[in-house]
């Protein structure tokens, strides 16, 4: 064999390694979809400071204000009644961080179709769709009886530092943005790559002549990551 010969082959057999290893990384790559941003594993946890308002002009205490800790976590797997394989998500929560943790909500949760779903008091909601695109939007209550809501996504990919904690890829999921004469609404996500939520922004207020210090009624939620972990 000369060596004219002897490097084709070398060479051959180096592109069909390559080409092998692309093929091995792509298989087992969410690089297309990236499903990491709602990634389920057992015994994955997240912790919140909590902020809620509670808004009812005709309440004794019109503007209700608390401040608590909550603490998400995916717990056993099962076969949902789709026959899809679902993580038990359960929700915890404590006055502050000298108060033990209690379980207030059990919950399920899937990755399915493309669709990350949780279901919170048995309605079934779309958290994110994949693949992460600027192009891809969905209904997050397709799956149940509640109003039509369109998200979206913006600043993808973006490194993001909340409570001194780092994280190189986030995402916002971009949920309402909506203000007139009587409502003021405005909701959105903060996801982190490997992580899962990491923040939320939640009014959903009825107001008076646009003015949104002027509140009749309504709720206020931020959750604001301070730990997580496996």
């Amino acid at each position: 064999m000369n060596a004219r010969s002897r490097f084709l082959i070398i060479a051959l057999v180096g592109a069909l390694s390559l080409l092998n290893s692309c093929k091995k990384e792509l298989v087992n790559s969410d690089q297309f979809l990236y499903t990491s941003y709602f990634e389920l594993k057992t015994g994955k946890f997240i912790e919140y400071d909590v902020m809620e308002v509670k808004h009812d002009e005709n309440a004794t205490i019109q503007h209700d204000t608390s401040y608590y800790q909550m603490k998400c976590v995916i717990e056993d797997t099962f076969t949902d009644n789709a026959g899809r394989l679902a993580f038990n998500y359960v929700r915890y929560r404590r006055a502050n961080t000298a108060a033990p943790w209690m379980q207030t909500d059990l919950w399920s949760t899937t990755v399915f179709d493309n669709k990350a779903e949780l279901v919170e008091e048995n309605q079934r909601i779309v958290k994110l769709v994949f693949p992460v695109s600027e192009f891809t939007t969905w209904n997050a209550n397709q799956f149940n009886a509640d109003v039509k809501l369109n998200c979206s996504y913006t600043d993808i990919h973006l490194s993001r530092t909340i409570n001194g904690f780092n994280f190189d890829s986030t995402l916002v999921v971009e949920q309402e943005d909506k203000r007139n004469l009587i409502e003021f609404k405005r909701k959105y996500e903060v996801y982190a790559n490997r992580v899962g939520m990491i923040k939320k922004y939640y009014k959903d207020l009825q107001i008076s002549n646009f003015d949104t210090l002027n509140i009749k009624s309504g709720k206020e939620i931020f959750m604001t990551l301070t730990n997580f972990g496996e």
